[in-house]
């Protein structure tokens, strides 16, 4: 989602050689729904090349020019060059692993103690998230975890039982397989940025779903890199650098803030459970003004030049 509207924008703010490598094999239906909140969207540019089936293996340099490796389904590599790199590749993500490693920083995530089921049901079923042309719609349910390893290393997505499934929920039953997701958070990082490279999305703040913000603040992620890349003065390495580090600084405390919420929501949740009267976040006006008023590009460019004037 980050990926696909970093290269929307950039297109859209004149870039004409903008390459987005995915890991699919298309551009196609997955198997799983998202929760996109109203205060983001996006449409389709034509001037975006795609390469499929394809993952970031390496970054073999940030700077000058960024160079990254990438493994082809059918084992081969390539080398890639380029002047700048957006990396939106995950709460696994590769690139992070690779930045921090260059600032001798070790990343923390935390166990959130829950996971969440997600599988897809009939489109006459009757439910409310639906997916691909409303054929299908996608559920996801989030519950105390008693599956996964404590590790935060392993995986966060594992083979759900149907039958662990049905004791919790005894009055649902999806079709097809049942899938569970792990939730965990990360630690702020200190950084998104170094050299030509910047992260995006949940590659730096993996976010919880309570607030149904994830997909929509990573494509407020993705807007911002084109706003103030296509404001630079020069295209050196130096004020490309400045440029994406204004990104992170105009997007960095909203993400944050809005990781913290998702986090606190889940504890009233867990209050309320245990009898507290606790208001969630989401139904805050104030949270939700904040949320659905914000103008991430508008932002961007109102401080573009103060900020990057800024940085040493």
């Amino acid at each position: 989602m980050g990926g696909l509207a970093s290269a929307l924008v950039l297109a859209k703010k004149g870039f004409k050689e903008i390459n987005v490598y995915q890991n699919a094999s298309n551009l196609g239906f997955v198997g799983a729904g998202i929760q996109l909140a109203p205060n983001m969207g996006c449409k389709k540019m034509p001037t975006i090349k795609f390469y499929f089936g394809c993952t970031v293996t390496e970054i073999g340099s940030f700077q000058p020019r960024v160079a990254f490796t990438i493994q082809k389904r059918d084992g081969s590599t390539e080398h890639i060059g380029t002047d700048v790199l957006l990396a939106a590749d995950g709460v696994k993500s590769i690139t992070r692993s690779a930045l921090l490693a260059q600032i001798y920083y070790v990343s923390e995530v935390e166990d959130t103690s829950h996971a969440a089921y997600r599988g897809s049901v009939r489109s006459d079923i009757g439910l409310v998230i639906s997916i691909q042309s409303r054929t299908i719609y996608n559920m996801s349910s989030i519950q105390p975890d008693a599956n996964f390893a404590s590790a935060p290393s392993m995986t966060y997505t594992t083979k759900g039982s149907k039958d662990a499934m049905v004791i919790v929920f005894s009055d649902f039953f999806p079709d097809g397989g049942v899938c569970k997701w792990k939730l965990r958070v990360q630690k702020p990082l200190p950084t998104w940025v170094h050299g030509a490279v910047a992260l995006v999305g949940d590659a730096c703040y993996p976010t919880l779903p309570h607030l149904n913000q994830g997909a929509s603040q990573a494509i407020e992620d993705a807007a911002v890199p084109a706003e103030v890349l296509s404001r630079s003065p020069t295209s050196d390495l130096a004020s490309i650098n400045k440029s994406l580090r204004v990104y992170e600084l105009v997007r960095k405390e909203r993400a944050s803030l809005l990781v913290q919420w998702a986090a606190d929501d889940k504890k009233f949740a867990e209050a309320n459970a245990g009898g507290k009267t606790v208001p969630y976040k989401w139904a805050s006006p104030d949270v939700q003004e904040y949320i659905y008023s914000h103008d991430c590009m508008k932002e961007a460019s109102e401080n573009c030049f103060s900020l990057h004037d800024g940085l040493s």
